[in-house]
């Protein structure tokens, strides 16, 4: 390749990566205007541009403008958008400390996501009974039925505290209990979604490569975690926050890079580095406080300004032609099972936790919430060949809707408690209560 064309990519690949920026802010701004989270606007015009301009157009035409070397940068750039962004995303998946007891955190988790595992097991007994092969794919079904289970069992962290934040729950009880169990169920789910990767492979004598890769992954990820605890560290942290958040991320890169090469997904190695980065609990208690927060959420950020790419890239590559081949059933059957299994299963396990009728509806409602950790994980399930497109497209109908009606559902459940009896403090857990009055 000459210089001229050289030149002639680049440009077409900063054209091609202008226009995704600017329909992304174009998609926040409506989702804004129709007082939605903005990744609901942002990964829906990502999502459809590509299936739009090749409705409107040729084929021809559409390689055109997204010939297959343009693509593949793109497809590299939002790879790299996801993984920084994983990083910030792993790094919370933590309770933090004055989190809600024990004991309502373990009963909510239980009902929002035991409950939504079983769901996810008759959504593929759906698939069977509907004879659905395009949606069912070729892997065994271990790794299919519990890859699906996943799906339907993950609560968006970062979409949830924002929503959180903006009706002024973040200090609220249940609020506290809903963010707090997101987290732990995202952790679980992120630990399960890594074995489904690994059951994908078709024999037992191919779970060797998965296992290397995580090992690989995880030794990369522990070195990374002992190097961050030491003084030097710390004193880079403090000192040059910027220099710190480009070494992250580029041990991110690298580590992502190391496990897909190895035969794991690369999100799995963004995740084990986001985790391994200290929580400031953790600098507190050992030779003073390190300001991680900085840097790490430096990398979130940069990632986070990549990911419409990713959404782009993933409309244009795999619901292109899912659109053909997904059956209004299985988008049907995904949704309603999406929906009751987060809804009743979060307001049961509210309920075991000793919550009242009121905050344990508002909880199941927040519970339902998926957003952009729903994709990352369909995205994984798709690169590691466990999610055909069918089945990736009616998983992506299911986390915008369900994320999309967080909002209006909450309205609802906060207009009947205005119209009954308006609930004291008695209805939430005596533990939860008397926690929250301290604060």
């Amino acid at each position: 390749m000459d210089v001229s064309d050289l030149l002639s990519r680049a440009a077409h690949v900063s054209a091609a990566l202008a226009v995704v920026l600017l329909l992304a802010r174009l998609g926040r701004n409506a989702a804004r205007r129709l007082r939605q989270p903005e990744v609901v606007g942002e990964v829906t015009v990502g999502l459809l541009v590509g299936p739009a301009v090749l409705a409107l157009s040729d084929r021809a035409l559409f390689d055109a403008l997204l010939p297959a070397a343009v693509l593949d940068v793109l497809t590299f750039v939002g790879q790299t958008g996801l993984v920084l962004y994983l990083v910030g995303l792993a790094h919370k998946l933590r309770p933090g400390p004055g989190g809600p007891p024990r004991r309502a955190l373990s009963a909510l988790v239980a009902g929002a996501f035991v409950v939504p595992l079983a769901t996810g097991l008759l959504l593929v007994g759906l698939i069977a009974l509907t004879g659905d092969t395009a949606a069912r794919g070729e892997v065994p079904l271990p790794a299919f039925c519990l890859m699906v289970a996943v799906t339907l069992s993950i609560t968006a962290v970062p979409v949830l505290s924002r929503i959180l934040g903006d009706r002024g729950l973040s200090e609220s009880a249940e609020g506290r209990l809903a963010l707090a169990s997101a987290i732990v169920m995202d952790g679980l789910g992120w630990i399960m979604l890594t074995l489904a990767v690994g059951l994908g492979a078709d024999d037992l004598s191919g779970l060797w490569e998965p296992a290397v890769a995580l090992l690989a992954g995880g030794g990369c990820a522990l070195l990374l975690r002992l190097g961050l605890r030491t003084a030097p560290a710390r004193r880079l942290c403090r000192r040059l926050p910027r220099t710190t958040a480009v070494l992250l991320g580029g041990a991110a890169l690298g580590t992502a890079l190391l496990t897909e090469h190895l035969g794991m997904t690369a999100i799995v190695g963004a995740a084990l580095v986001g985790l391994a980065i200290p929580g400031e609990d953790a600098a507190a208690a050992d030779a003073g406080p390190a300001p991680w927060t900085e840097p790490v959420t430096a990398v979130s950020h940069t990632g986070r300004m990549l990911t419409p790419v990713f959404f782009v890239v993933t409309g244009v590559t795999v619901l292109i032609d899912a659109f053909s081949a997904a059956s209004w059933t299985l988008i049907a059957g995904t949704l309603v099972l999406g929906c009751s299994g987060k809804l009743l299963g979060g307001y049961a396990g509210a309920r075991l936790a000793g919550t009242g009728p009121a905050p344990a509806r508002r909880i199941g409602v927040l519970m339902n919430t998926r957003g952009l950790t729903e994709l990352i994980v369909i995205e994984a399930g798709h690169r590691a060949g466990i999610l055909p497109a069918p089945m990736v497209l009616a998983l992506v109908v299911m986390a915008l809707a369900t994320t999309a009606m967080t909002g209006p559902l909450l309205g609802l459940v906060d207009r009947a408690e205005r119209r009954g009896s308006v609930p004291d403090r008695s209805e939430l857990p005596r533990s939860v209560a008397t926690e929250g009055s301290t604060r």
